[in-house]
């Protein structure tokens, strides 16, 4: 029972609240103050998720469950902001199929590499720098709702290539455990 309520944990499922509430914001924001409330519900999120990393790795915390449920918070977290951005910049509709894409592929190779015994140890470099950058260029967007169309379509590409990026990092990624694990 104290596995799935360490204060990492509980972390996660704060994350995983601020969901509803951060829709809640940014579909009733009328002006740049409401964009910017759900730019701080979208900041809280992002401190609270290194936060718990922090405490779980220095307080001993690390729990199966929070290898699990930190992962999903991020990845609903991340989805939840490109759907929500996807109604006021249509580019971020490509950065939502495409994050879609990466993160279908990780969760059928994870379910593999599972199932093959293999223990997952969390989250490689790349996929760390593909969750910052997404949180910066979408707190940008945020903060700054008139935005310059050429500037917020760059700042979307950015956060496309690097999302790309982190999918390449994982498909080798998998790639190179699964041709180890047979050799």
């Amino acid at each position: 029972m104290r596995e799935y309520f360490s204060i990492p944990n509980i972390l996660s499922y704060f994350r995983l609240a601020l969901i509803p509430v951060y829709f809640y914001v940014y579909f009733d924001a009328q002006d740049a103050e409401g964009y910017f409330k759900a730019a701080v519900i979208i900041g809280i999120s992002g401190l609270t998720d290194m936060l718990d990393g922090f405490i779980a790795r220095h307080f001993n915390q690390i729990t199966d469950w929070g290898k699990f449920i930190d992962p999903v918070a991020d990845k609903l977290t991340l989805a939840s902001i490109a759907l929500s951005l996807a109604f006021r910049f249509p580019l971020m509709c490509a950065v939502f199929a495409l994050y879609l894409v990466k993160e279908g592929y990780m969760l059928v190779m994870g379910a593999v590499m599972l199932r093959q015994g293999y223990r997952m140890d969390g989250a490689r470099w790349y996929g760390k720098v593909c969750t910052a950058v997404t949180y910066g260029v979408t707190c940008s967007l945020l903060v700054v709702p008139n935005m310059p169309r050429r500037v917020s379509n760059g700042l979307i590409c950015l956060c496309m290539a690097v999302t790309v990026m982190a999918f390449i990092g994982y498909v080798n990624f998998y790639c190179r455990v699964r041709r180890s694990r047979r050799g």
